[in-house]
């Protein structure tokens, strides 16, 4: 009695040690929080896009939750660089590569050659190059982005191609808002024929071209234009019908759309004397954090928000540039972008490039302010860019 009682004991078991094994596969996938933050508009067809999209992770990965942070543009870089060096930050964020090359050499982010091997076959080659750094990928790449001229069909019957028909419109009385920034500014020197660096690092910016561009800029704002260094007063009238031209960036494309609907129209920037002009290419992507604890997850998610079916939605609601090769759009305002970025300069990871941004800035500031003459002000940042590089 006592023998089949026992036996009947091992049976079972047995048997809930079988059934335990069998259905192994049928647990719960362990829960994994991740972290994202974005440096969106408030409010914006960017912002709404990727709320949709991480709903759609959501359903995706169900045992993900996933908690979504706006960082102002202004501050994401300083606050994500404070937060990695104290250990901590968010597992991932989403940005254009401005200054990659200094977060990789920072060890700010994470490289990604071994997660992402063989994930990328979809993405074009200048996508999958500004991602990278010193020949490492450290990023999941989005889309492209240079600025181009956005104009209003009721105030503009043409829009202007060249530099010289740019100044006869604003000279005309017809209105042009400019934001003061080395970005939203660059493209201007490639077509009075500016060049920053040299193969070699060097500055040479002060050798032609640049002081060419600012002159030219305060001719414009001479003539009647607007050229605003904050750029919420440089972009509202344009938004409200009240300016008729103004140089901004794919991002901002479907609240333009929202704000005049058929009004819009979209161009590249004007090309001069000196070729055409030179907007700074750049790639917006995805990019994990090193001290994430759950860098698999991460790479899984940056993956879903980059995968065709997202791509498509980044590119029909947020008016992003895909750079998948499975996607397309027949919008001719994102055709505008995508002539802007083919005549376009890709902009730089090299540790050179990186100490553009401060010199450079000033120097647009210091010129459309007066403080300094065009020659003079190129001169000082060529000068400082190239004194940072030890050139």
């Amino acid at each position: 009695m006592k023998k089949n009682m026992l036996l009947a004991l091992s049976l079972m078991v047995i048997a809930a040690l079988v059934l335990s094994a069998c259905g192994g596969g049928a647990t719960e996938a362990p829960k994994v929080e991740l972290t994202l933050w974005h440096a969106y508009q408030t409010g914006s067809a960017e912002e709404a896009t990727l709320a949709k999209l991480i709903e759609n992770a959501k359903a995706n990965f169900p045992s993900y939750t996933i908690s979504v942070l706006q960082i102002p543009f202004s501050d994401i870089f300083n606050k994500y660089q404070t937060e990695v060096a104290a250990g901590s930050g968010p597992d991932m964020f989403v940005a254009p590569n401005d200054d990659l090359g200094n977060w990789a050499r920072g060890g700010l982010v994470l490289a990604l050659d071994d997660k992402l091997a063989g994930k990328l076959d979809a993405v074009s080659g200048p996508g999958v190059e500004g991602m990278k750094v010193d020949g490492k990928l450290y990023g999941v790449p989005e889309s492209a982005k240079a600025v181009a001229l956005y104009y209003n069909k009721d105030l503009v019957s043409t829009p202007p191609t060249t530099t010289d028909e740019l100044m006869a419109a604003v000279e005309g009385g017809t209105s042009l808002n400019l934001f003061l920034g080395a970005y939203h500014m660059y493209g201007f020197t490639g077509a009075f024929g500016g060049q920053l660096i040299d193969s070699g690092g060097k500055c040479i910016a002060d050798q032609g071209g640049w002081a060419e561009a600012m002159q030219y800029i305060l001719d414009l704002k001479a003539a009647g234009a607007t050229v605003e260094p904050d750029y919420g007063k440089a972009e509202t009238p344009f938004r409200q019908g009240q300016a008729a031209m103004f140089v901004n960036g794919p991002w901002a494309l479907a609240d333009y759309k929202k704000d005049l609907g058929d009004k819009l129209g979209v161009v590249p920037m004007p090309k001069g004397p000196g070729g055409n002009a030179s907007p700074l290419n750049g790639i917006d992507g995805f990019y994990l954090n090193p001290n994430s604890k759950n860098v698999d997850a991460a790479v899984e998610l940056a993956l879903f928000l980059t995968n065709k079916d997202s791509s498509q939605i980044y590119t029909n609601e947020a008016g992003h540039v895909p750079i998948r090769s499975d996607v397309s759009s027949a919008d001719p305002l994102l055709a505008g972008f995508a002539q802007a970025s083919a005549t376009g300069f890709p902009r730089p990871q090299s540790k050179e490039f990186g100490n553009f941004w401060g010199p450079f800035g000033d120097a647009w500031t210091k010129s459309v302010e007066g403080a300094l003459s065009p020659a003079d002000a190129v001169a000082e940042a060529c000068a400082a860019m190239n004194t940072a590089n030890g050139k």
